[in-house]
C-alpha cells in the first residue's frame, strides 16, 4: 500500500500528471522559452504549459530564468534533479514503444474496435515520434486513456 507520506507516492503523483513528464523530456536538450515548448511538445495550451512549468518549479524539477531585456524574455531549464527523471522517462517511453500497440490493441477490444495494424519504426519516414515511440500521427487515439486537446 502507499501512504499518503510514501516516496514512491510522491514520484508517482510527479510522473502520472499528464503533462509533466512531457515538458520535462522536451527540456532535455536544454533551455526553452515557452513558446518553444508549446511548439516543440504540440497539443498544450499555453495555460496548461504555464500551470506544468509553475508544478515543475514548485517541485524543483525546474528552473526559471528570467532576461532583464525589453521585450522579457524568460526562459525554463531542467535543474539536476529535473535531469535525474530524464532515464527515468525514457525507460517509459522504451516500454510504451515496446508494448503500446499491446495497450492500444487492448482499448480497441474494449470499445468492440478491431486492432490496429502495427507501424515499425523502420516502416517509417523518420517521423517524431516522441516519447512513446509511436508516430505523432498515431497520438490521439481516443478511449479513456487519450490526452486531452
Amino acid at each position: 500500500m502507499f501512504l499518503a507520506d510514501c516516496r514512491a507516492r510522491l514520484a508517482f503523483d510527479l510522473i502520472g500528471n499528464t503533462w509533466n513528464a512531457v515538458v520535462v523530456w522536451a527540456l532535455r536538450t536544454g533551455p526553452r522559452r515557452p513558446g518553444e515548448l508549446r511548439e516543440h511538445i504540440g497539443g498544450i495550451s499555453t495555460k496548461v504549459l504555464t500551470e506544468t512549468l509553475r508544478r515543475l518549479e514548485y517541485n524543483g524539477l525546474v528552473s526559471r530564468r528570467a532576461y532583464a531585456e525589453t521585450p522579457p524574455r524568460v526562459e525554463y531549464g531542467l535543474t539536476d534533479l529535473g535531469r535525474s527523471l530524464v532515464p527515468l522517462i525514457g525507460a517509459f517511453g522504451e516500454w510504451a514503444f515496446d508494448h503500446g500497440d499491446d495497450v492500444l490493441d487492448a482499448q480497441d477490444r474494449a470499445d468492440g474496435l478491431p486492432p490496429t495494424p502495427a507501424v515499425r519504426e523502420d516502416e517509417e519516414g523518420g517521423e517524431d515520434r516522441g516519447l512513446s515511440g509511436r508516430p505523432a500521427s498515431a497520438a490521439g487515439h481516443g478511449g479513456p486513456t487519450a490526452a486531452p486537446a
